[in-house]
């Protein structure tokens, strides 16, 4: 009896936990996801760690692109900006005569006095062709540093390995750190390289230029680089500009570079002084003809004694200053009258016989009166 009445109470307590069992809800399995670090125990030595992880692919960011706005063609300071330039016919013929030489691959070189537009023409020219330009001014402690680059100081590279524990390794490496010449940028990328008075740098340092228009290649002597040259790029271009050699600070350029050169000398000219002066200030055409007449006299009297007078600055000095003064431009004014005498008298002591700024005011009374 007792074993059955023990046999009875089991039953009911099975039954009682397996309707307690049914109000439970059912436990799910959780798989463990697989760790990505790699198990040691496989990876014997340090070498197969590292393999291991380079060959471990790493997601790439993504980045949000965004649309960068285009930058306008011309700015202020861009030195091509070509808004205030002024193009008379004598101009444009000049440019459709030069234009050929350039799109042929040769050098140009405008030559001519002072004040006559030389730059601005070359870069009026550099700008038919839509590429970069780069900007060369000679002086006379330009050198090969300049245009091919050097040395600008050092980098430095430390590297400290201490993956294992027992193992300690620093490594430092220290270099040079180049820096490319402009004539290099200019001649790997094909930019158009206006040299503004080339005469004016030491002939050692124009020498650099043979080869280039030469044999089409940029030697690299001294610039402890592995190649000795480097190619000339297809598209490009240079333009030479100078002043005669009577000029102060010129040095007497090389037959073997003026050879290479195609030379276009440029001079005066009264109907394009005219329209420059007319665009440039604003005065009225019998006001600029009374400057210009003014100003052709003293250039006269320099011409006479084999130097060179007033170019167009001293005419746009005094349209300018008269303009923003309200100084009213005619022989019988004598504010307008003293702006010239201001602005030309240097030049008439420099090439009318007087020696002191009394005598050259005397004198242009006498001329401009």
């Amino acid at each position: 009896m007792a074993n059955t009445a023990a046999q009875s109470q089991q039953k009911q307590n099975r039954s009682r936990a397996g309707s307690d069992n049914t109000n439970k809800p059912a436990r799910t399995s959780r798989k463990k996801a697989p760790s990505s670090r790699p198990n040691k125990s496989t990876l014997s030595t340090r070498g197969d760690r590292l393999k291991k992880r380079s060959d471990t692919k790493v997601p790439a960011r993504k980045t949000e692109e965004k649309e960068v706005p285009a930058k306008n063609k011309s700015t202020a300071s861009d030195p091509l900006d070509r808004s205030g330039f002024v193009e008379t016919e004598k101009v444009k013929k000049l440019v459709s005569r030069m234009k050929p030489y350039l799109q042929a691959g040769y050098p140009l070189h405008l030559t001519g006095p002072t004040g006559v537009g030389k730059t601005a023409m070359a870069l009026h020219l550099a700008a038919q062709f839509d590429r970069p330009v780069t900007l060369l001014h000679g002086n006379h402690e330009m050198n090969n540093v300049d245009l091919l680059g050097g040395i600008s100081g050092f980098t430095s590279d430390k590297l400290i390995d201490n993956f294992v524990r027992q193992v300690y390794k620093k490594q430092v490496e220290v270099k040079e750190k180049w820096h490319p010449g402009r004539l290099v940028e200019a001649v790997q990328k094909g930019y158009t390289v206006i040299y503004d008075e080339f005469s004016r740098s030491s002939p050692e340092t124009n020498n650099l230029f043979l080869s280039v228009l030469e044999e089409g290649v940029l030697p690299l002597y001294g610039t402890k680089q592995k190649q000795s040259f480097m190619r000339v790029h297809k598209d490009f271009r240079i333009i030479f500009t100078s002043n005669p050699e009577e000029y102060a600070g010129v040095f007497d350029t090389q037959d073997a570079l003026m050879d290479r050169l195609i030379t276009i000398e440029m001079d005066q000219d009264r109907e394009t002084e005219r329209s420059i002066l007319r665009e440039k200030t604003g005065v009225l055409a019998k006001e600029a003809d009374l400057i210009l007449r003014n100003v052709v006299k003293v250039r006269k009297a320099c011409e006479n004694e084999g130097k060179h007078g007033p170019s167009i600055r001293a005419s746009l000095m005094i349209a300018t200053v008269c303009q923003k003064s309200d100084i009213p431009i005619s022989k019988d004014n004598e504010q307008f009258l003293r702006v010239c005498m201001d602005v030309l008298s240097p030049h008439v002591i420099k090439c009318a016989d007087v020696n002191s700024a009394k005598e050259a005011e005397e004198w242009l009374q006498d001329e401009i009166s």
